[in-house]
């Protein structure tokens, strides 16, 4: 059917050129020619269509490259008519096809073909998503990116998406229209969202400052607008951006921080070239570790984990994205000094990143054994071992529920914090300490806890309501301690600063709105009560301490207590020794006064602090 209309448009062009030629009063002895015209125009037409098929593409889908084939071949076959007239010329000194006629049906033919197929497209599009049924939705970003979301809303029959407006901080672009559609200033954005229908608001800047899209994401929370962002170019397939692509905004995206900006050259001098050791390699600090060490090319990284599928799974993702790195992986427990002692002695790392931990706060508060089995005593091993096979740098990862502890877990971090300081004394191995906050995503945060009970229809679980925490995404924190890494001399407690703490049940509330749902309406929050050892709000410096500044804006280097190596040592050979007796109570005693800012809270272990 498609090539029958084709031929149709090219006998209509033919007529209509020797219309125009001879302003529609065709002389009697130029109609014997018209008709030897059209035949020979139309057979070759026909024969060129059929060799290139431009009668087989689905005509609701045409694009820019079915335009640029029909162009093309109408112009190929325009050119084999000029040829066949220098040579008629040559021979009889008569033109097969008067050159006019070949340069007005050309352009008639070639717009004909390409607007028939722009008018059943549109035809379609119209017949298939009616504007009654269709959401209304307004972009932000008047850029490729915006364009590209709408020609996707556009193409997707199954969407049903109107848009009604692009918005854009360019104040050259508003006032003006792209493909019909105008393009206002953001200042209009709450008038819009306030006063016509506006189901989504999709954001198409690829390098949006995180505080920008976090105000515009507000706005749309407070008019129940949801939220959609188109991916970076990178994650489109096959250079296209689809439909299912276009995301929902997470808590994350609210959550970010301008991009961290290190000093590759200074962690590159660090890594380049070095073997790494990166104990607890599968959990989520420590695998995305892994991926940061990566790419600043070191001789070899050794992953020690003693999860053994997650190191399954580890091993599996970095065959695939580093085939020419030469990585060993390792299952290991990291209490296990004569273990360890061999893996030292095999590969002699010259960098250690500590990770591995146990960190689930309540789950420690009833572990307390557990917790300095593998907190203390593993991170002690370690270290000793860091120190007997001369080890250049040891960079333990702690967190900020070891100031002022609260709880088992952060006095565990604590402790061990004061013991691998002390024992930078030696000069062998410069130690290095990094705290940190909550990491959004990794194993021990709440969020996913979160999302999966909205996910449930609720209710969401929150401890209090007065309940803070600060937050970093995992990568945002691996940044940071690589650079601390490589910036530390050693005897270094490096804190990040996160920003503002969070109020939990603000950021439950927003997930609530982001995921589509009306809080007490569809879902409610229930408080459930702090847990054994938790507390409301976490703190990057212990009373007395303070700190000063270093070349990152983001990192910081506590001031803090320096303690004695030898009665340090012996404590923990105290400490140790209680934990093997197995009585949680005298190893939380020993604990308190190794560190006697650890005041429990929620705890059965609060007595403690009551007994002189």
């Amino acid at each position: 059917m498609i090539f029958l209309i084709d031929c149709f448009i090219v006998l209509g062009s033919v007529m209509l050129a020797y219309m125009l030629r001879f302003n529609f009063d065709i002389p009697e002895d130029e109609t014997r020619r018209l008709y030897t015209t059209l035949i020979v125009v139309l057979v070759v037409r026909m024969v060129s269509f059929i060799i290139a098929k431009t009668y087989a593409g689905i005509i609701r889908y045409t694009s820019t490259g079915d335009a640029v084939r029909i162009f093309i071949v109408i112009f190929s076959g325009s050119i084999l008519f000029s040829l066949a007239n220098i040579v008629t010329y040559s021979i009889n000194e008569a033109f097969l096809i008067p050159f006019s006629i070949i340069i007005i049906e050309f352009l008639s033919s070639t717009l004909a073909m390409i607007v028939f197929r722009l008018i059943v497209k549109i035809a379609f599009l119209e017949l298939q998503t009616p504007p009654k049924g269709s959401a209304n939705v307004v972009i932000f970003g008047a850029g490729d990116a915006g364009i590209t979301a709408k020609r996707v809303l556009d193409r997707d029959a199954g969407t049903k998406f109107k848009v009604l407006a692009f918005f854009d901080d360019n104040p050259n672009k508003a006032g003006k229209k792209l493909e019909g559609v105008p393009v206002l200033s953001p200042d209009k954005m709450q008038e819009m969202l306030q006063n016509q229908s506006v189901s989504h608001v999709i954001l198409a800047v690829m390098e949006l400052d995180p505080k920008r899209k976090a105000e515009i994401i507000e706005i749309c929370l407070a008019n129940n607008t949801k939220v959609l962002n188109v991916p970076p170019v990178i994650k489109w397939i096959n250079g296209e951006l689809s439909f299912r692509q276009i995301r929902k905004i997470n808590i994350e995206d609210l959550l970010e921080r301008e991009i961290i900006r290190l000093d590759e050259k200074m962690i590159s001098r660090d890594i380049n070239g070095k073997t790494i050791f990166i104990t607890g390699a599968c959990g989520s600090i420590g695998s995305e570790i892994v991926r940061q060490v990566a790419m600043f090319t070191p001789s070899r990284i050794i992953l020690i984990d003693q999860a053994e599928t997650p190191m399954h799974q580890m091993e599996l993702e970095c065959l695939e994205k580093y085939p020419d790195l030469a990585l060993s992986y390792i299952i290991a427990d990291i209490t296990l000094k004569e273990r360890l002692a061999t893996l030292f002695s095999e590969f002699h790392p010259e960098i250690v990143y500590h990770a591995a931990a146990y960190k689930h706060v309540p789950m420690m508060e009833m572990n307390p054994l557990e917790a300095v089995r593998n907190n203390v005593l593993g991170t002690q091993i370690l270290a000793d071992l860091s120190v007997e096979f001369k080890v250049h740098k040891f960079i333990f990862i702690s967190t900020d529920k070891a100031v002022n502890p609260t709880n088992v877990m952060g006095a565990t971090k604590r402790i061990a914090e004061i013991y691998i300081q002390s024992l930078n004394k030696l000069k062998t191995t410069q130690f290095i300490t990094t705290r940190f906050g909550n990491v959004l995503g990794s194993n021990g945060s709440a969020i996913p806890l979160f999302q999966r009970q909205i996910e449930r229809g609720g209710p969401v679980t929150i401890t209090h309501p007065e309940v803070t925490r600060y937050f970093m995404t995992i990568p945002e924190a691996c940044q940071l301690v690589l650079e601390a890494g490589a910036m530390g001399n050693g005897g270094e407690i490096f804190m990040f600063d996160m920003g503002e703490s969070v109020k939990i049940v603000d950021l439950v509330k927003k997930m609530i709105s982001l995921s589509g749902l009306t809080l007490g309406k569809d879902i409610q929050i229930k408080f459930t009560g702090l847990r054994p050892g938790e507390k409301l709000y976490e703190e990057l410096l212990t009373a007395g301490e303070n700190y000063i500044p270093t070349h990152h804006p983001r990192i910081l280097i506590a001031k803090v207590m320096q303690y004695d190596l030898d009665a340090i040592t012996a404590d923990l050979k105290d400490l140790i020794g209680k934990a093997a007796a197995a009585d949680p109570f005298s190893v939380v005693r020993k604990m308190k006064s190794m560190a006697p800012e650890y005041k429990s809270q929620n705890s059965i272990y609060q007595q403690l602090d009551t007994i002189p």
